[in-house]
């Protein structure tokens, strides 16, 4: 049986509700439906009535036609693994955010969301105990290729870690083919990193294993984008806001930031957003994404004005400038006056407004990145982001190796304790939803 918590926000989502309509449509103050999503371990928690649970299914049950015909776009679907609807030419691999509808990310999150008990340390799981994963990183990476490895072994796998071309028999003339089909003899899943975009394709057509695309190149790194827009969502979910609708700011190198490429896709698979992208003439995001996300009647405009770029955002999107895909080009116009600080959202940004970066920024003083200043700032969610990265790739895992309907089963105590605020500067809110 799914916790509360899962079974609330999978309804709220479901139905396409903000809390506060949510609690207005099954008739409860909304501090009473707030107490029933907070994490078991807080001291304000409480059990959802049984009457309620009843009430809410008979709600999903009996009315999805209608809250269709307001913004829902739930459909009930034949009972097909997701594994198979969401794969790559009928494999299960995740190698770009295009194999994703709308109604795939939202039963994607919703097993995000029964992961959360296993990320924040308070239940263990061992669903794929005997798993072996390769973390094949052809580009240095920390954060990713921690975050992956971390999300395998919470669900009772382990893990092999290779980084850089220097360990690999590519050095030495092997093919692409031949290294995937190699080590896919040895492990169950592969996370391939590349700086060329397209060679985790090419891991992929070699192998008929799980195989996620941790970033190649300036291409895609779907799984980041995956992370953020369920961070958005869970931002959104806390604020009373719903995605259809919001205002989307992204700023920095969006000609070569793999993150903004593939989270703009599926931002686009919503309903009536404004983009707002921020950047310098060489900088700027590239045609043909933007002629795509123009198709799906969004609005979009282009400014290298921060101040009046970030004025009425809902999502700031910070991104580093990408130095190490620059061959002999001229980075111009992105001066350190370029930066977001903490001025600067408080003078163009509202209180509700959530700062993000896929990281690593540049912290040092006079960089043209997101500024230190804001790490006390309550608007800023970089790393709520980064802690949601573990429950996203542990679904992404359990989804690919097909175990996600043993995870409720599967969990039980954790014996050691852990803190309730991994940082010492985490908002009183972060545990919350």
């Amino acid at each position: 049986m799914i916790d509360q918590q899962t079974f609330l926000r999978d309804a709220m989502r479901r139905l396409n509700l903000t809390r506060d309509h949510f609690s207005d449509r099954i008739g409860v103050r909304k501090r009473a439906l707030d107490t029933w999503l907070l994490p078991e371990i807080s001291g304000e928690f409480r059990a959802m009535p049984d009457i309620v649970s009843k009430f809410v299914n008979e709600i999903l049950h009996g009315e999805l036609p209608e809250a269709r015909n307001t913004q829902s776009v739930y459909i009930a679907k034949p009972n097909v693994p997701l594994r198979t609807i969401i794969g790559h030419a009928g494999k299960p691999q995740l190698l770009s955010v295009d194999q994703f509808s709308r109604d795939s990310l939202e039963d994607l999150f919703r097993v995000a969301d029964m992961m959360q008990p296993i990320a924040r340390r308070q239940k263990v799981s061992r669903i794929l105990e005997g798993a072996v994963l390769a973390n094949l990183f052809f580009e240095a990476s920390t954060r990713t290729r921690i975050s992956f490895g971390a999300a395998f072994c919470r669900l009772g796998g382990s893990v092999c870690d290779t980084t850089g071309f220097t360990f690999s028999s590519m050095t030495k003339g092997e093919s692409i083919y031949d290294t995937s089909r190699v080590i896919s003899g040895y492990v169950d899943a592969l996370v391939v990193r590349h700086p060329e975009q397209g060679a985790v394709d090419e891991f992929a057509r070699a192998t008929n294993i799980p195989v996620i695309n941790g970033g190649d190149g300036p291409g895609e790194h779907p799984s980041q984008a995956i992370l953020d827009l369920y961070t958005i969502q869970r931002e959104f979910s806390r604020l009373g806001k719903l995605i259809d609708g919001a205002h989307i700011v992204m700023v920095g190198d969006l000609k070569y930031g793999r993150t903004v490429h593939s989270l703009i896709k599926l931002l686009a698979l919503y309903r009536g957003l404004k983009f707002t992208l921020i950047a310098p003439p060489t900088l700027e995001m590239p045609a043909h994404i933007l002629e795509r996300i123009s198709r799906g009647g969004h609005v979009v405009e282009q400014t290298t004005s921060l101040a009046q770029g970030l004025k009425g955002a809902d999502i700031v999107y910070a991104t580093r400038i990408q130095k190490e895909r620059f061959a002999d080009e001229a980075i111009e116009g992105y001066t350190p006056e370029f930066q977001i600080n903490q001025a600067l959202i408080d003078a163009s940004c509202g209180a509700s407004t959530i700062v993000m970066h896929p990281l690593p920024r540049d912290g040092r003083p006079g960089a043209n990145d997101l500024s230190t200043d804001l790490n006390h700032d309550p608007r800023l969610a970089i790393f709520r982001q980064t802690d949601n990265g573990i429950p996203v790739r542990m679904a992404i895992f359990a989804i690919l190796l097909g175990v996600e309907n043993q995870v409720q089963h599967s969990m039980r105590d954790a014996s050691w304790r852990s803190p309730s605020h991994v940082g010492p500067d985490d908002a009183a809110f972060d545990g919350l939803d």
